[in-house]
């Protein structure tokens, strides 16, 4: 009884490493591309230290990735995406929309696990993102100012009061979850959540309290090949 035990046993144990081994041998490196819509905002606090009370803004993201397998289910996927952010405040009759683009490069582990003909897919991982450029409109009536944004990390006493300053680096975490089909085609929902405030230190200002940090998440559409 207890040979026919150990036997099956090791039976099991082989089986489950072959499984185990023929789960990384399909496994292959594969590349995707990738796009949709953000729905982002400006988080935390004014230089008084009372909570930013801004709107969402619809921007979008688009680029490429590459999947690379580590264990079976498992994947390293590094990438690289053109993504907007920003935000919008209204005061009185005032309505003011801050639009950021950035460079990103987000470094997700992902797991992939069969579920119908696809895979179900839930991921996260940190970011690291640089202001590509940016530009503030300001309408009040019929009047409308468009300023580009100015990427610094500390704001002089002599700098422009007309200018809205952020810093260049960005960085955060991701988390996303969707389904790939077997042909390759997928669709994820992202969520993402700054780590580090983004506004300058502002030498204009004493006793600033303000922290600002990209929040939001986004919905994309890909294809992996």
């Amino acid at each position: 009884m207890k040979t026919k035990l150990i036997s099956t046993a090791i039976i099991l144990m082989l089986s489950a490493s072959m499984a185990m081994a023929q789960g990384t041998a399909d496994a292959k490196t594969s590349f995707g591309i990738l796009g949709g819509v953000n729905f982002q905002n400006l988080t935390g606090t004014d230089a008084g230290g009372d909570k930013l009370t801004n709107d969402m803004v619809l921007g979008y993201h688009a680029g490429v990735n590459i999947q690379i397998p580590i264990v079976p289910q498992f994947y390293f996927q590094p990438g690289l995406l053109f993504s907007t952010k920003g935000a919008k405040n209204t005061y009185s009759s005032v309505t003011s929309t801050t639009k950021l683009s950035y460079i990103e490069m987000p470094l997700n582990l992902v797991y992939k696990g069969l579920l119908g003909n696809g895979y179900f897919m839930l991921g996260f991982g940190p970011y690291v993102g640089y202001g590509a450029g940016g530009k503030v409109t300001t309408e009040g009536g019929d009047v409308a100012l468009k300023t580009d944004v100015e990427f610094k990390n500390v704001v002089e006493v002599g700098d422009p009061l007309l200018v809205t300053y952020y810093k260049a680096f960005d960085i955060g975490g991701n988390i996303f979850a969707g389904y790939e089909l077997s042909n390759g085609i997928f669709a994820q929902f992202n969520t993402q959540l700054g780590m580090v405030k983004i506004n300058p230190e502002d030498k204009r200002i004493t006793n600033d309290g303000s922290s600002v940090k990209n929040t939001g998440f986004g919905l994309s559409l890909g294809y992996r090949f």
